[in-house]
C-alpha cells in the first residue's frame, strides 16, 4: 500500500466533492471512508485509476450518508445521478482548497488551522505546536471551524495573506517536523506566485528555497542534527540558493517590505557566507530588527537574541534574552548556547538538559542531550 500516493491524492479528491456541492465536513468524512476502503482493497486489487476510484467510492459514501440522515432527505432528492466510474480531471485542486479553507467566515487563525488539518494532513498536535497552544485548545478551534464552514457556501475564497501563512506553516512542519511536506509547500507557492504578482508571495518562495537548499546538510549519516555553523556547505543546493536570492532581490526592489521578505534576507545572508565565521551577523541583527517592527513576535525576538550574541558577544545576547518569557519554545536551548559561549559551562549543561526534555521531536532531543553530555564531561567532579 502506497501511503504517500493516498496522501497526495486526498486534496484533489476532496476538491472534486466540494466542487460537486458537498459541504466541506461531509466531503472530508466521505474521503476518509474512501481511504479506509482503499487500504482494505488495494493491496489485492489495485485500481487502474486510483484518483477515479477514490472519487467514486467517496461519492458513494457521501450518498449513503445522505440517504441515512433523515434531516437531509430533501437534499437527497436534488442529488444528481451518480457519475459513472472512470478517469477524472487531472487538474490540481490543492491550492484552490487552500483558498476555500481561508473562507471569509473564519478568523485567520481558524482558517489556517482548518487548512493544515484538512488539506495539509498535519495532526492536531503538530498544529498546536506550530501555534504554541495546548493540543486541546487547537482541537476545539478546528472543531469550531468545521462547524462554521459546514453551514456556508464555498463561493467566496479567502485572501492571499491567510494562504501564505498556511503554506509557511506547512513548509516549516515539513522542514523540521515529522511529516515531509516541504517540497509540496514549495510547489504550491510557485503556483501562487504565478497567479499573484505580490512581493510577499515572492518573499515566501525565496525563503522556502533558501532554507530547502540546506536540507541535505542538516543531518549526519546517523540521522543526528548538524547545526548551521557545522554544516558542510558544499552540500548546499547552489541552484536553489541562486534562484531564491534572485527572487528575493526582485521582491525587495519593489520597496514593499514584508515579514517573509525579511526572513528570506536573513536566510540569504547565511547562504552568502562561504564559512560560518564569515557570516554578516551585524546585518542579520538589522534584519531581525525589521522583523520585530513588522511582527513583534516573541519567536523573532528569541532568534534576534542569538544574532545579537554572535554580533556583539554572548553577554549582549543574554541581555536581549532576559527580556523574553522563559516559557517560549527553545528558550532554554538558546540560553544554553549563549551561556556556553560566555564560558559558563555548568549552567549551559543544565539548560541543554532542560531543553532536551522540552524538544518537539526526537532528533532535536538527541542533539540537545548530546550537547549536555559533552559539557558535563568537561565539568570537574
Amino acid at each position: 500500500m502506497n501511503e504517500s500516493l493516498l496522501r497526495g491524492l486526498t486534496p484533489s479528491v476532496l476538491g472534486v466533492l466540494v466542487r460537486r456541492g458537498v459541504d466541506f465536513a461531509a466531503a472530508e468524512d466521505a474521503v476518509q471512508d474512501a481511504l479506509v476502503e482503499a487500504v482494505r482493497v488495494w493491496p489485492t486489487d489495485p485500481p487502474r485509476d486510483p484518483k477515479g476510484w477514490l472519487v467514486t467510492v467517496a461519492w458513494r459514501r457521501f450518498l449513503d450518508a445522505t440517504r441515512a440522515d433523515a434531516a437531509r432527505r430533501r437534499r437527497e432528492e436534488a442529488v444528481d445521478e451518480e457519475p459513472a466510474p472512470g478517469p477524472v480531471s487531472a487538474v490540481d485542486d490543492t491550492l484552490w482548497l487552500y483558498f476555500l479553507c481561508a473562507h471569509p467566515s473564519l478568523t485567520p487563525s481558524s482558517a489556517v488551522a482548518l487548512t493544515l488539518r484538512a488539506v495539509g494532513g498535519l495532526t492536531t498536535r503538530q498544529i498546536a505546536h506550530a501555534y504554541l497552544v495546548p493540543e486541546a485548545t487547537m482541537a476545539q478551534r478546528i472543531s469550531r471551524a468545521k462547524r462554521t464552514v459546514s453551514t456556508v457556501r464555498f463561493d467566496r475564497p479567502g485572501d492571499v495573506a491567510t494562504v501564505l501563512r498556511v503554506l509557511y506553516l506547512v513548509f516549516n512542519e515539513g522542514y523540521s517536523g515529522d511529516v515531509d511536506l516541504a517540497a509540496e509547500a514549495i510547489r504550491l507557492t510557485r503556483q501562487l506566485r504565478a497567479a499573484f504578482d505580490h512581493p510577499e508571495v515572492a518573499g515566501l518562495l525565496a525563503l522556502m528555497l533558501l532554507h530547502h537548499a540546506r536540507r541535505a546538510a542538516r543531518t549526519a549519516p546517523d540521522g543526528s542534527l548538524v547545526p548551521l555553523a557545522h554544516q558542510d556547505r558544499s552540500r548546499w543546493d547552489t541552484g536553489s540558493i541562486t534562484e531564491g536570492v534572485a527572487i528575493l532581490q526582485a521582491a525587495l526592489a519593489r520597496d514593499r517590505l514584508g515579514e517573509f521578505q525579511a526572513q528570506a534576507a536573513v536566510a540569504a545572508l547565511h547562504a552568502d557566507a562561504p564559512v560560518a565565521e564569515e557570516t554578516d551577523w551585524v546585518q542579520i541583527v538589522e534584519w531581525y530588527d525589521e522583523l520585530v517592527r513588522l511582527t513583534d513576535s516573541p519567536v523573532v525576538r528569541l532568534n534576534r537574541a542569538v544574532a545579537v550574541g554572535e554580533a556583539d558577544g554572548a553577554r549582549a545576547g543574554l541581555a536581549a534574552l532576559a527580556t523574553l518569557d522563559e516559557s517560549l519554545p527553545r528558550y532554554a536551548a538558546v540560553a544554553a548556547y549563549l551561556h556556553e559561549r560566555d564560558g559558563d559551562v555548568t549552567t549551559a549543561a543544565r539548560l541543554y538538559a532542560a531543553a532536551a526534555r522540552q524538544a518537539p521531536n526526537l532528533a532535536e532531543r538527541d542533539h540537545l542531550t548530546r550537547q549536555a553530555a559533552r559539557l558535563n564531561a568537561l565539568t570537574p567532579r
